[in-house]
């Protein structure tokens, strides 16, 4: 305190630095913010004086000697001096450049202490109409220096008020640093603000919109938070959480609106939304979030789960009586919410904890005593087990799907996650970010990100000898390429991809045009894919395919699969429903066609659909449970901007129809079996016999095997007289197994089966 002022004799007053604390001249000199001096100190302070952190404006006054300064009360409560006090200045010269403020915030209060008790407490308030406020502040503070929370007296329809500087930004300041001083002009913007227990009402202020302090920095883009793809969400969340909050409240009061105070991000897992909230608190002033684990607030204690939920909202709830609408905002993040939101009595605990938890929640949100100072912020990937009563307008009421990126969106991520190896020259030159992205369909950013780590692992392996590990390493060799991010691919595989290894081992034997009924089968397929690709009308596409026990359909509906390429494919058959229920199956069954929804391009095939259905021909016995369930998703729509493709296999095209399986189908196509000269095309074309036993070999199949002959069994019978006990002496498998069959072999194999 003694750099800024002394207490000493007349002798310190009267040096060249220091001046004299004196009253103001007047009480309406006092309402100018002026420093007064006389007019031999004027001539050699100048215009402005600097006394502390404080800039002000200077004025000649024949009532202050000289070696003094004239204050009033409010700057000599700023500058903590007394009068007597000496206090030291400096001559100020205003910035030409980048000073003038193109918008200040102002908080009003009365001077006079306990006016706003007395208004409050007979439930009035004092109208301020803040056009007119404007116009006495542009005539009274013009070209005057203001620095952030310095408080200013003025007179206004024959009432004192303090303002209070809050905010200001300076024309030309640099995007997201805080201005700290500036000078009024005529052209200033003012934004005003008062608080509920001041006893003010600010009156037809225009919607001004300008950076309050609300966030950090202007600049919202995700990219430079960390988070890629995710642009257009962010828009949303923007436009819904935060737009009203930068204007006014008294715009807001005026439009009779209500801020948000939820909203819920939701999506599969891995996509982001847990890293969005977080970076939401670190782009925002004030308070800092709250981050609550759901588990965290269950108690083994009676009422001290509810007690928890209590205590998140206790800040909240006194800044709000202390403040009113002019409090902080108050962010609570919940990670895991269906852990605590669950809907009421669905738990089955006899305590009925969650459900009393759930009450409390939606009480301190949407209340009788609701608050207007909290942002809610709840994520989950099952939106469908919390309860309803969360997810309506006035709570939870904003939802964000947070869905897998897309191309564009994989190409931002991939750039985040490889920045720092560009800008250390670790990223090889072939690597192609944009060839990735095409090629990490429904990759989730924590799979783009784990695909990362993955190729820079392979890239580090190459640099480290396994015979010698504290063998010396050569930063510089260190190249992260295009090939080892081949091997990621390999490596690193999608939640919500594509089940290639699947779709392969249902055509071990591989794709064989047997004729022209194939081929028209293909053909009408591949049409149906493309429709669903391309068209616009057909969001969701189901397609049958019947035919006898062996006949190739779940081959033709696995190749058709792996060519269509579509982002998303998944093969359900009864081989994992071995001993399962009812309610595992029709669970099983609505999660694989939600995982569906969330990527743009889908294509199911459910195979074998009497297995699934556990139908038999003695009594017959078929779940009606799950054929209701399949009844209903084959007819569900999926989300908008969503397309499906389902193909359903079947053996019993007869039982289907009486079930009303067949009408839930759009197409219904047959897959027929082999006629004798497709069966010989087909061994014709895999060389199974020499040119010469070809003929005789196809007799034989014609007169043992019938007119019609499944090409699965076709490929056992080949498959048993080539690896047969009749030449396990003189043949190798291994050297072998391409070799024709002997045709006496192949006639011998088909008379056993006949037998």
């Amino acid at each position: 305190m003694d750099a800024l002022f002394g207490r000493g004799s007349s002798n310190e007053a009267s040096s060249a630095s220091a001046l004299k604390v004196v009253n103001c001249p007047s009480q309406e000199l006092a309402k100018t913010n002026k420093a007064f001096v006389s007019a031999s100190d004027f001539s050699r302070i100048g215009p402005y004086a600097e006394m502390g952190d404080r800039v002000f404006m200077t004025d000649v006054s024949s009532e202050i000697a000289d070696g003094s300064v004239g204050l009033n009360s409010a700057q000599r409560a700023q500058l903590r001096v007394s009068v007597g006090d000496v206090i030291r200045w400096a001559s100020y010269e205003p910035p030409s450049r980048e000073f003038d403020c193109v918008g200040m915030t102002i908080e009003l209060e009365f001077t006079r202490p306990g006016m706003a008790a007395e208004l409050t407490g007979r439930n009035q308030h004092e109208a301020v109409e803040a056009e007119a406020l404007t116009s006495v502040l542009r005539r009274t503070f013009s070209s005057q220096v203001f620095t952030v929370g310095q408080k200013a007296a003025v007179e206004y329809c024959g009432k004192n008020y303090f303002i209070t500087i809050n905010h200001l930004v300076v024309e030309g300041a640099r995007e997201g640093v805080q201005s700290m001083r500036g000078m009024f002009t005529p052209s200033t913007t003012v934004v005003y603000e008062a608080m509920a227990s001041s006893g003010i009402k600010i009156l037809g202020q225009k919607a001004t919109v300008m950076n309050t302090g609300l966030f950090k920095s202007k600049d919202f883009s995700f990219s430079k938070l960390g988070i890629g793809g995710l642009d257009k969400q962010f828009e949303d969340i923007f436009r819904r959480a935060f737009s009203s909050r930068i204007f006014p409240q008294s715009v807001v009061q005026r439009l009779g609106i209500q801020h948000v105070k939820g909203m819920l991000l939701h999506g599969p897992p891995g996509t982001g939304k847990t890293l969005i909230a977080r970076q939401i608190g670190k782009m925002l002033n004030g308070k800092e979030p709250k981050i609550v684990n759901g588990p965290e607030i269950m108690s083994k204690y009676v009422g001290q789960s509810e007690e928890n939920i209590r205590k998140l909202f206790g800040d909240a709830e006194d800044e709000f009586k202390a403040r009113g609408d002019d409090s902080e905002l108050h962010i609570i993040i919940f990670d895991e919410i269906d852990a605590i939101c669950k809907a009421r009595g669905s738990v089955n605990s006899g305590t009925g904890v969650h459900d009393s938890i759930v009450n409390q929640l939606l009480t301190k949100i949407d209340g009788v005593d609701a608050l207007n100072n909290i942002l809610l912020i709840g994520m989950t990937n099952r939106k469908d087990m919390l309860d309803e009563a969360m997810l309506r307008p006035g709570r939870l009421e904003v939802h964000i799907e947070i869905g897998l990126p897309d191309e564009s969106g994989r190409i931002q991520i991939l750039n985040i996650h490889s920045n720092k190896m560009t800008e250390n020259k670790f990223l090889g030159a072939d690597v192609d970010l944009a060839e990735l992205a095409k090629r990490t369909g429904n990759f989730s950013g924590a799979e783009i990100e784990g695909l990362v780590k993955s190729a820079v692992s392979f890239a580090l392996t190459r640099q480290v000898d396994m015979n010698d590990i504290g063998a010396t390493i050569e930063e510089e060799n260190i190249k992260v390429t295009m090939a080892d991010f081949e091997l990621a691919l390999l490596e690193v595989k999608p939640a919500f991809g594509a089940s290639t290894d699947q779709f392969e081992r249902c055509m071990l034997n591989g794709m064989i045009s047997y004729g022209e009924k194939y081929e028209k089968l293909v053909s009408t397929m591949q049409s149906l894919i493309e429709q669903v690709r391309v068209s616009e009308r057909t969001p969701m596409l189901t397609c049958l395919l019947e035919g006898n026990a062996g006949s190739g359909k779940s081959a033709l509906a696995a190749a058709l699969a792996l060519k269509s390429a579509f982002p998303f494919m998944k093969l359900l058959t009864s081989d994992g429903f071995v001993g399962a229920s009812e309610a595992a199956k029709c669970q099983a069954l609505a999660k694989l066609f939600d995982d569906a929804y969330k990527s743009p391009l889908s294509l199911i095939v459910l195979d074998d659909i009497e297995r699934l259905l556990e139908y038999v021909s003695i009594g017959p016995r078929f779940s009606n449970v799950v054929l209701q369930a399949l009844l209903v998703l084959l007819k569900r729509q999926p989300p908008q901007g969503r397309k499906l493709l389902v193909i359903g296999t079947t053996s019993l095209p007869l039982v289907f129809e009486e079930m009303g399986l067949n009408a839930a189908f759009n197409v219904s196509l047959h897959v027929p079996e082999l006629s004798p000269s497709e069966a010989a095309g087909v061994l014709s074309h895999i060389g199974a016999f020499s040119a010469d036993d070809l003929p005789s070999a196809c007799q034989a199949l014609q007169a043992l095997a019938g007119e019609r002959i499944a090409i699965k069994k076709l490929f056992m019978l080949l498959e048993m007289a080539r690896h047969g006990k009749a030449h396990e002496d003189d043949m190798s498998d291994a050297a072998n197994a391409d070799e024709p069959v002997a045709l006496e072999r192949w006639v011998a194999c088909l008379r056993d089966l006949a037998q």
